[in-house]
């Protein structure tokens, strides 16, 4: 479940997360619970760590940090095609960082999948706009929250090349 952006980009780096980012980026999860009145909160700020943490070890977690002093923006975790969490700091919504994590997991995968909540429109305008299409809807007996969510894929488009080689 996620928090998307909008707006003009800012310049990041993009990385591996270390474990020494796992206090940053639970803190970013807990944060974005607590902005979102919708959602229940179901984990302390210390799971989140925790949960951020076990992302980190495995190997699930790219993060974007600003180019000028190495602050943690946002990040993005992905178990092969299918992603986990993006989350972006409050400061830096808006600015194409969300955009950019997503660019370069579809430059890593074929093939992306992911849910988001039906009360998070901001999330969905994002990843329609970014190729995604819903490929189904749930009523929330599927998650922990018990809130409607939505299910989401996108798929690299195939060259005219590799369309008639499967013919």
């Amino acid at each position: 479940r996620a928090v998307p952006d909008r707006g003009p980009a800012v310049s990041v780096r993009l990385r591996p997360a270390r474990p020494t980012d796992a206090g940053t980026l639970g803190e970013m999860m807990t944060e974005a619970v607590s902005d979102r009145p919708w959602k229940p909160r179901l984990h302390s700020g210390a799971e989140d760590i925790a949960h951020a943490g076990e992302m980190i070890e495995r190997g699930w977690v790219t993060v974007a940090e600003s180019r000028d002093g190495g602050s943690l923006l946002g990040f993005l975790a992905r178990e092969g095609a299918y992603v986990h969490a993006l989350f972006i700091a409050p400061e830096a919504q808006g600015c194409g960082i969300g955009r950019q994590l997503v660019s370069a997991a579809q430059a890593e995968s074929p093939r992306l999948e992911l849910w988001t909540f039906e009360a998070n429109g901001r999330a969905q305008r994002f990843y329609e706009r970014a190729g995604f299409a819903i490929v189904a809807r749930g009523d929330g007996t599927s998650n922990a929250e018990g809130l409607p969510d939505i299910h989401y894929r996108w798929e690299a488009p195939v060259a005219p090349a590799q369309k008639e080689a499967r013919r």
